[in-house]
């Protein structure tokens, strides 16, 4: 081979290897972004720890709806969402649920709340998936919680994995901070 098509080959090589670079940069940045960045800096929470619970909740989609009547990119449940409004003395509007900044709003002072409910990062997110009524049921259990704060086992398996994919986006996110 000539020395001509070395350089050649060699140089095809390196466009290769950059546009794959370039396509796995550009898909990371996409899937971790970062919407309502001053919606979720005045909510004083942890901000990797918000985008962590939107990324898992709707993948950033802003019209999203589940089968259980979520809504939007925190996927805020209607009755949630008026009873966040109450206790923080906004007005509720269930037409605004999937505007993306009402909703991260919503989301936030909801997190918030039960962040002071159940003060155990992990314990609040079992809470904000599967009801902060349920999370009080075994954190009485003492087969679940020892100390009525932290959870020994989550006795869901999709709470379980939701925990847990929430605390490893929120790592990524950090690492990138």
């Amino acid at each position: 081979m000539t020395k001509k098509k070395r350089l050649l080959w060699l140089f095809i090589g390196l466009t290769i290897i950059l546009l794959l670079f370039a396509a796995v940069f550009i898909g990371f940045f996409v899937s971790y972004r970062r919407p309502y960045r001053e919606t979720v800096k005045e909510s004083g929470l942890d901000e990797n720890l918000v985008y962590a619970v939107m990324k898992a909740e709707s993948g950033f989609r802003e019209g999203a709806k589940s089968r259980a009547g979520a809504i939007g990119l925190m996927q805020v449940l209607p009755s949630t969402a008026q009873f966040v409004c109450e206790i923080n003395g906004l007005q509720f509007d269930i037409e605004k649920l999937t505007d993306g900044k009402y909703n991260v709003k919503i989301g936030c002072l909801y997190l918030t709340y039960l962040l002071e409910r159940f003060p155990v990062t992990e314990t609040a997110l079992c809470a904000y998936n599967a009801g902060e009524g349920t999370v009080s049921q075994w954190l009485a259990d003492t087969a679940y919680s020892t100390d009525g704060l932290t959870l020994i086992e989550i006795p869901y398996s999709e709470t379980r994995a939701y925990v847990k994919k929430i605390m490893k986006f929120r790592k990524i996110y950090e690492f990138f901070d």
